[in-house]
This record gives structure tokens, sequence and C-alpha cells, in this order.
């Protein structure tokens, strides 16, 4: 407990320093956002076993709604922001009512035909702006003071970001996150000690969909527009990519695997173009055959097998010798 405490410490000085150490603060932010949505899929797949194609949709529709409100309707940054996680929550139940009563793939391509649904909207609707998308979303302020300059914007993500993870991170521990874990192994037996797995099911649906609804807020706040890649089949395949590179079922596993993603497409698109995409997919190759866990995965993994070689017996007895 010790350890993880100094590590969290250690990890919040460090957000907490990045931009006085002359970082990109927008690139953090984004890198902050993405690493959100991931850790919201995780939620849905890592701990409860359901495999989403098409978590896009709330991401893109919460950035719709919250640079609609903001850019069109006036108002306030925290509103808006809100709004958003609220519009992908109210989504996130209407798509999990239709498809926790299936299982499997049948789950996965449910979410993915309503995600294509969503999208069809976003493309028809008048007031995201079509394939242009919505422009010049402001940053407003907060509590009084502006959130125009890189800097305020940035804390303010930070902020929004780390009490998220807080609460993910205070799910998965809670009894509930138990249940889920429970579902996630053996849905029969968990039916059969008593536990209503759809309600479960599809809260934590839900949870997740507004988690990734809060990323997807931020994120149009961060860069000020919203458009349809936010809600395209491809953001769904790449948040899916994050997490299984970082580690599903970790909890800092999909944030990892996030931070390289965004890494690799913001420095490596200017000098080999449409080739990220290759290497992106070569990587995702690599983890498969060579790092099944993820990343993060892994490392457990192999601090597992050297904790259980310690204690094992004829190790003990040649540390007695």
């Amino acid at each position: 407990m010790r350890a993880a405490t100094l590590f969290y410490l250690v990890l919040g000085a460090v957000a907490l320093a990045l931009p006085l150490l002359g970082v990109y603060p927008v690139f953090v932010m984004k890198l902050l956002c993405f690493a959100l949505f991931a850790c919201a899929f995780n939620l849905l797949l890592g701990f409860s076993g359901m495999l989403s194609f098409g978590h896009a949709a709330y991401l893109g529709s919460a950035a719709y709604v919250t640079g609609w409100l903001m850019a069109t309707q006036g108002w306030g940054t925290l509103p808006g922001v809100l709004a958003g996680a609220v519009a992908a929550a109210g989504l996130g139940l209407v798509v999990g009512l239709l498809a926790i009563r299936r299982q499997g793939i049948y789950f996965a391509m449910i979410t993915m035909a309503l995600a294509q649904l969503i999208y069809f909207v976003c493309v028809q609707a008048p007031f995201t702006g079509g394939e242009n998308g919505l422009q010049g979303v402001p940053r407003g302020e907060v509590l009084g003071l502006t959130l125009n300059g890189d800097i305020a914007l940035y804390y303010f993500v930070l902020a929004c970001c780390a009490g998220s993870f807080l609460f993910i991170r205070r799910v998965v521990h809670s009894p509930f996150g138990q249940v889920l874990k429970a579902i996630r192994e053996n849905e029969p037996r968990a039916i059969s000690l008593g536990y209503d797995v759809e309600r479960y099911k599809l809260l934590v649906f839900v949870l997740s969909a507004a988690l990734a609804g809060l990323a997807g807020s931020l994120k149009c706040l961060v860069l000020g527009f919203a458009t349809l890649t936010d809600v395209q089949q491809a953001m769904s395949g790449e948040v899916i990519l994050m997490t299984l590179l970082g580690g599903v079922g970790t909890f800092f596993g999909p944030a990892l695997g996030a931070g390289i993603v965004i890494t690799l497409q913001e420095y490596l698109s200017d000098r080999v173009g449409p080739w990220v995409t290759v290497i992106l997919g070569a990587i995702f190759i690599l983890c498969v055959l060579a790092f099944r866990r993820g990343i993060v995965g892994e490392l457990q993994a192999l601090q597992a097998r050297r904790q259980a070689r310690a204690l094992s017996p004829g190790a003990n007895a040649a540390r007695d010798e």
C-alpha cells in the first residue's frame, strides 16, 4: 500500500510539473483524454468481459453535444462538459438495454451497428455541421478563471481526468466491481448466486459510456472542434488497440496503451504519413504474438512468477540452508 501511495504521489507530481518542463500542454491534454477513453472502455471489457465495437459513439456524441451547447447556445464550460457526459450516459442506457441481452460476438455486433447509426445521424443532423463538423468551440471559464490559456485548461483537464481515474479505481475495488469480475469469469455461477446480472451489466455499460463521453467533451474543449472522426468506426478500433496494447483488465495498462498510440500518431504522422497506421498495426500484431496480456499485464505476470518462485518450498529450503 505504501509503494502504491508513493507511486501515485510521484505520478501526480510529474503530471503537475509537465507544463513547467516545456512539454506541449495541448499534446498532454489530448493524451489524457484518450487515456480516460481507454480506461472507460477497459471498465467494460477488462472488468466486465463485454467487448463493444461502438464505443466511439459515446466519445463523439458527447463532443458534439458539448461543442453545440457551448458554441451556439452560450453554455458555460462545466454545464457543457457535464451535458456531454450525461448525453453519452443516456445513449449508453439505450444501447445497453438493447445489447446486454446478448453475449459474445452478438453483443459486439449490436454495439457496432448502433454506433454506425449514430455516425449517420451525425452526418445528416443539421447541428453537427455534417462533414465540416463543429468549429470554433470556446473554452470558456470555470469559477471565474478563464481557460483560454493552455496552462489553465491543462490543469482543469488534469483535475477532471484524475478524478475520473480515481473513480474508476474505486469502482473496480468496490463490492460492485467484485461482482463484475465474477460475471466476467463465470456468468452462470453469478446468476446462481442470486445476482441480477443484467442490472449489473447495464449499470457498468452506462458508467463506461458516461466516462467515454466525459473524455469526448474534454477533447472537444481542448481542440476547439468536434468532427466525424470522433464517431467513426476507426475510433472504436483505436480504443480497442490502446486497451489490448497496454493490458486488458489492468488499471494503468489502457492509459499506457493510449500514450503509446497517441505519441506515435503525433510524432510519426508528419514523417511517414499514412504509414503510421501500418506501424500501429505491426505493433498490435507483435503485442498479440509476444505480449498477449499487454505490456502492463505481462509485467504483472512476470512479477507474480518471481514472487511465486521466491515463496516456493525449494526456495525457502535453499534460503534456510
